[in-house]
């Protein structure tokens, strides 16, 4: 019986079909990277703690502002530190910001074991019996003559005897008396007076002053402002609020433009920014109420002045510590 093409075609397809059926999957091999075994997450080094008295510069950092939130002269701090370019700080590096008790530095002291070469001690020889059996050393001391002395003297392996002399007891001198002395009645200690409190926002006695007349535009806060801002012109006064010496005058902080601080005593110093021209000197001492700097609007959106007092070098409100108006 003979099959139509039809049907040879229609078997070949399910015999082909049958065929791919039976094939059994191709294994697949999972592969891991060799050689690349998990490396654990780098761990952040823990941040860096200052010694007392001391600060760690950070990024933006320079040396006047670092003065001047300590409080301190940023010439003191060079110094301090043995900076010979005060605008070369590196990020990390640790500076002294409180005066050194003493004007020693310290330094690592280099180990003295380093170089040095360690020998033992050679045993000392024993000395040498003479060839003649007649020993010369050592030497016996001088003995006053007696005939035990002598018959002593004639047998050298028996040990000399030497006579024993009692000294003579020297006569004491007799005591005196001493004579009585008045007891006197201990001074009581006077009690010491209490220290009293200084009392809060009195400046340790600084007599502060306004430094400028304009009214107040910004009042302090411990958030966006260290300070107060004063409304004026352009060349208006600047007057140093207190007494002191300028420990920096310049435009090296930014944010602050044309800038006057003066310490005013171991605590506390005032800031003026924003200024137009700068009339004093570093190192200059000021009075209060005398002329430092004119008012400007250098790194500011408008004339003002920008006043700040700081405790210690942090801000502190300076409508505590100026007179009321």
């Amino acid at each position: 019986m003979m099959l139509s093409r039809s049907s040879l075609s229609s078997l070949s397809i399910v015999l082909v079909l049958a065929a791919c059926a039976t094939k059994a999957p191709v294994p697949v091999a999972e592969r891991s990277r060799s050689g690349a075994a998990a490396t654990p997450a780098e761990v952040a080094a823990p941040p860096r703690v200052a010694r007392p008295g001391h600060y760690i510069v950070k990024p933006g950092d320079t040396l006047i502002r670092i003065a001047l939130e300590h409080g301190q002269n940023y010439r003191d701090i060079a110094a301090w530190n043995g900076l010979e370019n005060p605008n070369l700080i590196e990020v990390g590096q640790e500076l002294r910001v409180v005066r050194p008790e003493s004007g020693a530095v310290s330094r690592p002291v280099a180990s003295s074991s380093a170089g040095v070469e360690v020998r033992p001690v050679a045993p000392t020889a024993a000395p040498a019996a003479p060839a003649d059996g007649v020993r010369r050393e050592p030497k016996g001391g001088k003995m006053p003559y007696s005939e035990q002395a002598w018959a002593q003297a004639q047998k050298p392996d028996a040990p000399l005897a030497v006579a024993k002399v009692e000294p003579k007891p020297e006569p004491r001198p007799e005591a005196k008396p001493e004579p009585k002395s008045e007891a006197k009645p201990e001074p009581k200690p006077e009690p010491k007076p209490e220290a009293k409190p200084e009392p809060a926002g009195n400046g340790d006695r600084i007599d502060w002053a306004w430094p400028a007349s304009g009214k107040v535009i910004a009042a302090f806060n411990e958030t966006s402002s260290k300070g107060v801002d004063l409304a004026g012109k352009p060349g208006d006064p600047v007057l140093a609020a207190a007494g002191g010496r300028v420990v920096y005058a310049g435009t090296g902080l930014r944010g602050y433009g044309k800038l006057v601080i003066v310490k005013h005593d171991n605590s506390f110093l005032s800031a003026y920014a924003h200024n137009q021209n700068l009339l004093v000197k570093e190192g200059q001492a000021v009075s209060k109420g005398q002329k430092i700097a004119e008012l400007g609007d250098t790194d500011s959106d408008r004339p003002k002045l920008h006043f700040e007092i700081r405790r210690q070098g942090k801000p502190v409100d300076p409508s505590k510590y100026l007179p009321p108006r």
